[in-house]
């Protein structure tokens, strides 16, 4: 087995692992502050967070792609990134202050100035952390890379619990992100040795690499948050904080089991380099992986979202219910995709990958200001999920473009058992559905347990029929076997 290989497996395995577990702690924070604070309280801090988010990625190089792309980077490569991540962020920080009177008439919210003001200098204290930690994921220690992210929210985590207990409005939020970001400052110099210096020595090569990737950046932050600007500016702002509320929720998903699948494979993949055929294993295995567990979680949780808000966040955030609906469906497009774009990152091919970013922003704007202007959230919700469907096709042309050797027949299928399971596994939800009137809580758990195992054995059934082909299904299960094994040699060691 080679490096690449058994470097990303267990990567994938370890970094899902600990992001679910760093996540739970997200999940309970979320709970409880939904339980404590009011929808008003969400939505002015969702408001002030889309501004810091969208100067911060107006400004942003890139500097950490460009170092985890550069085999050979020197201490001179991370010094001359810690400079530049230093002087955007303070010139970021500076910028937001003084726009802050425009986001609040903007959002048409007085307290979004002061709350803005102060959360401004959250980018000052990140472009102070240790570049050094990006060398835990360049060297694929992802063990380091967790603690590292794990101390800092559950740090951030307790801080904003006390808070939010105490005063009971959204300055304990505040509070809790400039804890946060402070805490990460110091962990950051604690757990790696690295001490970065002011310098630009590598500066040409820095910004060598960045320039598409500073325009990639932008088109992705307007990707996953103009909705939610439209929605601040035409919405109420307790609308606002169910929306932003719905769509965290409905991102866990893709953000729990995607994301910290391609941050194992990125590095694999760049380790392949131009080696076609490891690259096509590489990303077929990502692929199913991704769909097999991506897509029943988004189409799951899309129905057994009135359920989800009535257990989870209670009846004041009702108007939540049908917009987690759609959202969650937003999954199944990121669980097709979102390999694609790492793949494309790793060919050197910004130009196009920044293209399709673009193309959805463009797509999804016309919709919503030339069709739909001044549209309800649900309105804006629905425009969304259209505009990521017709970009599926887009994704697939490109792809199969860009890698030959890849066949369109061999991506349908690593990805059409996850899709028969879904919707086979949707149609014994809505039947449970139509025949239970238990308790929310009750009715959950049954949706959730006979959604499990239909999903599960339509899974298994149509892979044995294809003669159960090398793939996620049988690296799955040689990981449950190896698993099962190791147990049983344990209990005889000790019985």
């Amino acid at each position: 087995m080679s490096f690449a290989r058994l470097s990303v497996t267990r990567g994938t395995v370890l970094t899902v692992a600990m992001r679910w577990t760093d996540r739970l702690i997200g999940l309970v924070s979320t709970i409880i502050l939904a339980r404590l604070l009011a929808p008003d309280d969400i939505g002015v801090i969702a408001m002030a967070t889309l501004v810091i988010a969208l100067a911060d990625v107006l400004l942003d190089l890139g500097v950490n792609i460009a170092l985890i792309r550069n085999r050979d980077a020197t201490q001179a490569h991370f010094d001359t990134a810690w400079t530049l991540r230093l002087i955007q962020t303070t010139l970021s920080t500076l910028i937001l202050f003084l726009a802050a009177p425009m986001a609040a008439d903007y959002f048409q919210d007085a307290r979004v100035e002061l709350v803005l003001r102060i959360l401004a200098f959250t980018l000052l204290l990140s472009g102070l952390e240790n570049i050094g930690i990006i060398d835990f994921h360049k060297a694929m220690q992802f063990g380091a890379e967790f603690r590292f992210l794990f101390l800092r929210r559950i740090a951030g985590f307790l801080i904003t619990m006390v808070a939010a207990w105490t005063l009971r409005s959204y300055w304990a939020l505040v509070i809790g992100t400039l804890a946060t970001r402070g805490i990460g400052v110091g962990l950051s110099y604690w757990m790696h040795p690295m001490r970065p210096r002011l310098s630009l020595a590598k500066l040409r090569e820095i910004l060598g690499v960045s320039q598409w990737l500073l325009l990639r950046g932008i088109g992705e932050f307007l990707l996953s948050n103009l909705h939610r600007i439209l929605v601040g500016r035409w919405a109420p702002t307790s609308t606002l904080g169910a929306y932003t509320l719905a769509n965290e929720i409905a991102t866990m998903p893709s953000a729990e089991l995607l994301a910290p699948m391609n941050r194992a494979l990125f590095p694999a993949l760049a380790e392949a380099g131009t080696n076609s055929p490891e690259l096509k294993r590489l990303f077929l295995l990502a692929q199913g992986l991704q769909t097999l567990l991506a897509i029943p979680a988004a189409v799951g949780l899309a129905l057994v979202a009135g359920e989800v808000v009535a257990v989870l966040l209670g009846d004041q955030w009702h108007e939540a219910v049908p917009l987690l609906q759609l959202l969650a469906l937003m999954g199944v497009v990121q669980a097709l995709t979102a390999t694609s774009g790492y793949l494309l990152l790793v060919l050197g091919r910004l130009a196009e990958a920044t293209g399709l970013i673009w193309i959805q922003v463009m797509l999804f704007a016309i919709l919503a200001l030339a069709l739909c202007p001044g549209g309800s959230a649900i309105e804006i919700a629905a425009l969304r999920l259209t505009a990521a469907v017709v970009a599926v096709g887009l994704t697939i042309w490109l792809l199969l473009r860009v890698l030959p050797v890849l066949r369109l027949a061999e991506f349908i299928a690593v990805i059409y058992r996850p899709v028969l399971g879904a919707l086979l596994m949707a149609l014994s939800i809505v039947a449970v559905d139509a025949l239970s009137e238990q308790p929310p809580v009750i009715l959950l758990a049954f949706k959730i347990l006979v959604g499990f195992l239909v999903y599960l054995a339509v899974i298994l059934f149509a892979w044995r029929l294809s003669r159960c082909p090398a793939g996620a299904e049988s690296w799955l299960l040689d990981k449950v076997r190896t698993a099962q094994m190791k147990r049983r040699k344990d209990d005889r060691k000790f019985a």
